[in-house]
């Protein structure tokens, strides 16, 4: 069972810049996943200003582990599981795959992980003597709220 950030705060490196913290902070607490110019838009009375400056956090915070990029959303999603968040699918040694279920009505990205596809997916990348970098893989769907509300007659 995965922990969600909104139900505890995530673990913070000591070195985190203000920027990188208040990035990681409007994430944390967004139900979506937010684009570089919607954090920016969001953080503007905080005195963050230009793009580069959004960017330079993102990028730290993604190294870290701390924040996953949704490539086909050009949108960006606090980690939710505390329990890989050591590499968090972006570094070699992590062998641990992040999943996104992205729901194409509301915007939901629910992240997800299992051992056993990993397990899966390790042993097709050595097989194929292929060395993965980045380990995460984007679903696009209807989630269960969005299906049940096209059932019952709603919008």
């Amino acid at each position: 069972m995965t922990t969600s950030l909104k139900d505890r705060a995530p673990p913070r490196p000591a070195k985190l810049t203000r920027n990188q913290d208040l990035v990681l902070a409007c994430l944390t607490h967004a139900t979506t996943p937010l684009s570089a110019y919607a954090l920016l838009d969001r953080l503007r009375e905080e005195g963050l200003k230009a793009p580069a400056q959004i960017y330079r956090a993102l990028e730290k915070l993604t190294a870290l582990g701390l924040v996953h990029r949704l490539e086909s959303l050009n949108a960006f999603a606090a980690c939710e599981d505390l329990n890989h968040h050591r590499g968090c699918g972006t570094s070699q040694d992590s062998a641990l795959v992040v999943l996104f279920m992205i729901c194409r009505r509301c915007g939901l990205a629910r992240e997800v992980s299992d051992p056993s596809l990993s397990a899966a997916l390790a042993a097709l990348c050595a097989a194929e003597q292929f060395q993965g970098e980045q380990h995460a893989i984007e679903i696009q769907g209807v989630c269960r709220n969005c299906a049940e509300t096209a059932e019952s007659g709603g919008a």
